[in-house]
């Protein structure tokens, strides 16, 4: 395979209020024709910086500082603006990581990918409409003359990112950059698209840049791995390679943080006490469409229910109606002896104290314009409890010099533990949370679940825990429930649940975990 991409000593700082802080250093990389090369490390290591600069990209303040940036022996550093308009999007593509923010959506999604290939000169404006319903089917779109007509908010998150890929397929490019491309996505949809993503390379013998923090993702996808950690290329070698015996410090902690089956549970795994929850029967139809049907469920107290599938499949919904969040359709749930669904005014307030919520997204959960202080205290002044946010934040092990920190001045998993603090503060029996890991870096993943664990064994806490993602549920959770389309269709301890399932979906969650293939060899 020739030499596509070479990037050599590749230096890039960004101007900031503060100075001039340094984001890549000498980091080399190269990329043939045909191969798919990851790039991993944590939010900050420098790994989407180093893709944007390949495909010019930088954002506002971004500067290469040195080094080189070859494709097919073209240096890119020094194109003018003008000049990229005949690498970006037809030698060079770029899928974004979220879709959401990537599509506009206020466009049909045939009209921006049809956009592409009016841009490059491969289609009029008459003909681009046929031809981007073509590249929707290409990308893997069921019905493709429909999605064409639709808007970004008609689709799954799913079909949002296949719409990214027909984009970046229009131009023919040589190169894909996958920035994340799967990052926000279920474990089977993720499957279905980096699996399309693979033979699609291999249709047409395009190279793959996969950046991703999930090294599980990359030792299933990558012919080579490339790992950064500050800025720099801490170590390089074939997948298999790398995956056996790293060689450097770092990536062995990588490793030992990636979540697996053959991870062993952080704690025990505990007989069956006396239900704090009782969940009976519970149904939610939203006007036609029935969101839960005939769910039930208990709940020991001091122990941990995980509830697992893919979005949509109800989860989210059941936890908010056994918070009274949501008023459920049929069904009863019942806290500690009293029916939760009949309960109104100061009993429900009184109730609701003693159960809280762990929001997924720790940068979206948190009032950008309060101080830490303010959020971890703001149920304490709402039930006029006693308690200081300096304690709440020992309980969780930040510093109380954060009371004063804002929440844009605080990383991922800093955010998320002043989530916990905050739900924390009225000493409540049950913690709901909902999907409290997935926005995380797996390093910052294992210390949040460590935390969460620490909790429990403290304070005595009953956990309901909403998530996608089987490797991270075997951890924490002493029973499992599998919903699918609204249905609980396997339930039982954690142990036999993951290790023998017994519902064809369960078996399907399994499989589609990063990282199986290089477990399996």
């Amino acid at each position: 395979m020739s030499e596509l991409l070479v990037v050599r000593d590749l230096a890039v700082s960004y101007r900031t209020r503060s100075g001039v802080v340094p984001a890549v250093r000498s980091v080399g990389l190269t990329v043939r024709s045909g191969q798919t090369v990851a790039v991993v490390g944590e939010s900050g290591s420098g790994k989407s910086t180093t893709a944007h600069a390949v495909i010019g990209l930088l954002p506002r303040g971004g500067r290469i500082e040195s080094g080189s940036i070859t494709f097919d022996g073209r240096e890119l550093t020094s194109l003018p603006e003008k000049a990229w308009r005949s690498v970006r999007g037809a030698e060079i593509a770029l899928i974004p990581q979220d879709p959401t923010v990537s599509l506009n959506p206020v466009k049909r999604i045939g009209e921006q990918v049809g956009e592409a290939l009016v841009v490059h000169g491969l289609a009029t404006r008459r003909a681009a409409p046929a031809q981007a319903v073509e590249l929707l089917a290409r990308a893997g779109i069921d019905d493709p003359a429909l999605r064409a007509r639709q808007y970004p908010h008609e689709l799954s998150g799913g079909l949002r990112q296949r719409a990214l890929i027909a984009a970046a397929l229009a131009g023919r490019p040589r190169l894909i950059i996958a920035d994340e491309p799967t990052s926000a996505l279920d474990v089977t949809v993720q499957r279905r698209i980096l699996d399309h993503l693979a033979e699609l390379a291999a249709e047409e013998n395009l190279a793959l840049l996969l950046i991703t923090h999930d090294l599980g993702v990359a030792a299933d996808r990558a012919d080579e791995i490339a790992v950064m950690s500050q800025g720099r290329l801490v170590e390089r070698a074939p997948s298999a390679e790398l995956l056996a015996a790293p060689a450097q410090d770092y990536t062995r902690r990588l490793l030992a943080a990636a979540p697996s089956l053959s991870t062993e549970p952080l704690r025990s795994r505990r007989p069956a006490g006396p239900a704090l929850v009782r969940v009976s029967g519970l149904r939610k139809d939203f006007g036609a469409t029935r969101a839960v049907d005939d769910v039930s469920f208990e709940i020991p107290r001091g122990q941990t229910l995980a509830l697992v599938g893919e979005s949509g499949s109800g989860k989210s919904t059941t936890a908010r109606m056994v918070l009274r969040l949501a008023e459920p359709s049929a069904g009863t749930v019942s806290f500690d002896g009293s029916d939760v669904t009949a309960v109104r005014g100061a009993e429900l307030r009184r109730l609701r104290r003693r159960m809280q919520l762990v929001y997924q997204n720790p940068y979206a959960s948190l009032n950008p314009k309060l101080t830490v202080g303010q959020i971890v205290s703001e149920p304490l002044r709402a039930f006029r409890a006693p308690g200081r946010p300096e304690e709440l934040l020992d309980q969780v092990a930040l510093p109380a010099s954060m009371v004063r920190r804002r929440p844009a001045e605080l990383s991922g998993g800093q955010r998320q533990r002043v989530a916990i603090a905050r739900a924390l503060a009225l000493r409540p029996e049950l913690v709901v949370l909902d999907e409290p890991v997935s926005a995380l870096d797996v390093s910052v993943q294992a210390q949040i679940l460590e935390l969460l664990v620490r909790l429990q064994d403290e304070l005595g806490l009953t956990y309901l825990f909403i998530s996608h993602d089987l490797a991270v549920v075997r951890q924490v959770a002493d029973h499992v429930g599998v919903m699918r389309a609204g249905n609980l269709v396997e339930h039982g301890p954690a142990d036999q649940v993951l290790r023998e399932p017994r519902h064809a979906y369960t078996k399907e969650l399994l499989n589609a975990i990063p990282g199986r293939v290089s477990e399996v060899a």
